[in-house]
């Protein structure tokens, strides 16, 4: 009997197991490649370096391939009854979904925290302070704008 098969039932699981793996994969893939190319110019201006630049994008990307796929993996196991086609084309996109939103949040969490290093930089490089003022400081009565009180007279 095939793996594939019950009885002379096609095992619906095991056909939405597989269009997961290769979605998921070539989601994951597809995803890496286009953010490796495109955010590189990003990295550049980041790092200023172009050397440093091409070395981060590339652990970026082997730490995207790392932490998504092996949320695929995890994930991929469910224990919903998959009694038809119908069915598992229900669970493979809540699956797929829960993948592209995994996906998103590694993109905006790497944009997110690269911008803010960028900005860091770019604040030391204009001799800004790195923090807004914390407050205000109190005028004291013998600033230039506020000319000393007259004195009245009996009071001194």
């Amino acid at each position: 009997m095939n793996t594939f098969e019950k009885g002379n039932t096609v095992d619906h699981k095991v056909w939405m197991y597989l269009a997961y793996l290769v979605v998921s994969v070539g989601l994951t893939v597809w995803v890496a490649t286009t953010l490796s190319r495109n955010g590189l110019v990003f990295l550049e201006d980041v790092f200023d370096d172009d050397r440093l630049a091409r070395a981060v994008n590339h652990l970026l990307v082997m730490g995207f391939y790392l932490l998504n796929l092996g949320y695929v993996t995890v994930a991929m196991r469910s224990s919903a009854t998959v009694p038809d086609a119908g069915r598992a084309l229900e669970v493979l996109s809540t699956k797929i979904g829960l993948v592209l939103l995994v996906l998103g949040v590694l993109h905006f969490c790497n944009v997110f925290f690269l911008g803010r290093y960028r900005r860091g930089r770019l604040r030391r490089q204009q001799g800004q302070p790195p923090l807004p003022p914390a407050g205000r400081l109190p005028i004291h009565p013998q600033h230039p704008q506020h000319p000393p009180a007259a004195p009245q007279p009996g009071l001194a």
